[in-house]
């Protein structure tokens, strides 16, 4: 009996023991659980350097300011549809966010674009009609294209690319949804403490000025969607400079700080391309366009080189005249042949034409990188002496000097009004002009948010400029227009037909309604103060 009484006290005690330890194993188990749940685990810190700047983003949604209107010849810079995007970067390949809900982005990076001012041989000319032009002055024709990007030319387009998200945005066109903000940042000529040089480009719905159907001017080279370019938005950006209001050009009000005076372009195509832009803004203002005429009766073709275009009811005229490299083109004796030179101390013999104009705008680049001149061999003359060897910058600088002095000599800064226009950059993909060379693909600017576009042309011209004693604008349009890839005729820079090969692209010349545009709108800008100024 006390045998059994004991078996069943130890057993009970063995129950209670073991219940204990099997509930403080459920206890620590769950109490484990719980606390696990309410620690936040440690999330890495994430620094982001763009061009060596910090860059820090909150998860919440990314906003987009947008522009209040105008509308007309206004001269205000809002614009109704116009999208400003805060930051300057690009969207990653999949999404703006990773699973986790996290951005990400990728390292800044470098690139070289293929930018450089370049041109095609004067020994090929007759194999790109579409960008040939001749001077009937001198009887030399211009064929204008650019170098591939594989060439050696010092001049090159280098573009810092700082790679990330684009941000939240409102509806847009359907084209342009994916479409991000194009930042420049370089040194440029200031206004009043406005950069112009230093800015945006904005996708503006108000924009284009005018349109192929509006203006009769239009080359064919430059007339893309009339030669079946099918998108329409590279004539859709609208170019806002940093720290200022840019003004949106007015026909009526250019006419008026026109009237009774002369507004004369002379330079190559490039600069053709601008002054046709500025024949069709300026109609934009005009109430019976038979009041506009030629004063010659010329049509605008590639095969005529000089043109005035009279306004009547302003009493003004607008004016074209061609030269390659505003010096003359000429011929020598060397030995037994006769060569084509170039004599870089003596201005064309078009100068005449030139004088008393109120509005000068001159430009020279784009020639002076075909193989003549890069390889100055036997083709640069001063005097009578044809130089066996010189070095193209070396010319250039020279040639520009002459120009200089001409401009000292013979322009009366009280009358007359100069400016400079610097090189416009090309954008060949691939290859050369006759060597496959593209830019066909490009249906917007290239996104990036910075940019540095090195020209020694500029850089000469900046330099022979400071030493002139008659005051010179320049017109810098090089690093703003170095992003609009986009800009080019490529395959549209003439009608198709039967002789005419689809594999020649045109990256140099500008479609109109398009960049030239904004040179122009730069011009305005600039005359409205110099002009009124004289008035007064």
């Amino acid at each position: 009996m006390e045998r059994q009484r004991s078996f069943s006290v130890k057993s009970s005690k063995l129950l209670i023991f073991s219940l204990t330890v099997s509930s403080s194993l459920v206890f620590f188990t769950f109490f484990s659980v719980w606390a696990f749940k309410i620690t936040p685990p440690a999330r890495p810190e994430t620094h982001l350097h763009f061009n060596l700047t910090a860059v820090s983003l909150a998860r919440n949604p990314l906003t987009v300011q947008k522009l209040t209107g105008f509308s007309g010849n206004s001269s205000a810079v809002g614009a109704k549809g116009s999208i400003l995007i805060d930051a300057h970067l690009e969207k990653p390949h999949d999404a703006s966010r990773n699973a986790s809900g996290y951005l990400e982005f990728s390292a800044p990076r470098e690139i070289q674009n293929d930018g450089s001012d370049s041109e095609v041989p004067a020994d090929q000319d007759t194999a790109f009609e579409a960008l040939s032009e001749n001077d009937d002055a001198s009887g030399g024709q211009e064929i204008e294209a650019a170098d591939s990007n594989e060439s050696t030319d010092p001049e090159q387009v280098v573009v810092a690319i700082s790679e990330g998200i684009e941000e939240g945005r409102e509806e847009a066109t359907a084209s342009q949804q994916e479409e991000g903000l194009v930042s420049v940042a370089i040194e440029g000529e200031s206004s009043g403490g406005c950069e112009l040089t230093r800015g945006k480009w904005v996708y503006d719905e108000s924009y284009p000025l005018y349109t192929n159907a509006s203006c009769p001017f239009i080359d064919e080279g430059f007339d893309c969607e009339g030669n079946g370019r099918p998108d329409k938005d590279h004539a859709k950006w609208r170019w806002q400079p940093q720290g200022c209001d840019f003004p949106r050009f007015n026909a009526t009000t250019m006419l008026e700080l026109l009237r009774g005076k002369r507004l004369v372009f002379v330079g190559d195509s490039i600069n053709r391309n601008q002054w046709e832009s500025m024949l069709c803004l300026l109609m934009g203002g005009v109430r019976d366009p038979k009041r506009v005429y030629e004063t010659r009766g010329r049509k605008i073709t590639k095969e005529k080189g000089n043109y005035s275009f009279r306004f009547v009811d302003y009493k003004c005229t607008v004016e074209f005249y061609v030269t390659h490299f505003l010096v003359h083109e000429s011929k020598a004796r060397l030995g037994k042949k006769r060569i084509k030179t170039l004599r870089i101390d003596t201005m064309d013999r078009g100068t005449s034409r030139w004088r008393g104009a109120d509005v000068l705008v001159f430009n020279t680049a784009h020639w002076w990188s075909h193989y003549k001149t890069k390889a100055g061999i036997n083709y640069y003359q001063e005097g009578r002496q044809v130089l066996p060897q010189l070095d193209v910058s070396t010319a250039f600088r020279k040639a520009l000097m002459t120009w200089a002095s001409w401009v000292d000599r013979h322009i009366n800064p009280a009358k007359t009004q100069v400016f400079f226009r610097s090189s416009a950059p090309s954008h060949f993909r691939g290859g050369q002009w006759n060597s496959g060379g593209h830019c066909q693909e490009a249906t917007r600017p290239l996104n990036t948010s910075s940019i540095n576009w090195y020209s020694e042309k500029n850089a000469i011209l900046e330099d022979v400029m400071r030493h002139m004693k008659t005051p010179v604008t320049l017109l810098n349009i090089s690093g703003l227009s170095a992003y609009r890839i986009d800009g080019h005729p490529s395959i549209y820079g003439g009608r198709m037909r039967k002789g005419r090969s689809s594999n020649i692209q045109d990256c140099s010349h500008w479609c109109l309604p398009g960049v030239p545009d904004t040179w122009n709108e730069l011009l305005y800008m600039h005359l409205q103060t110099k002009l009124r100024h004289s008035v007064q």
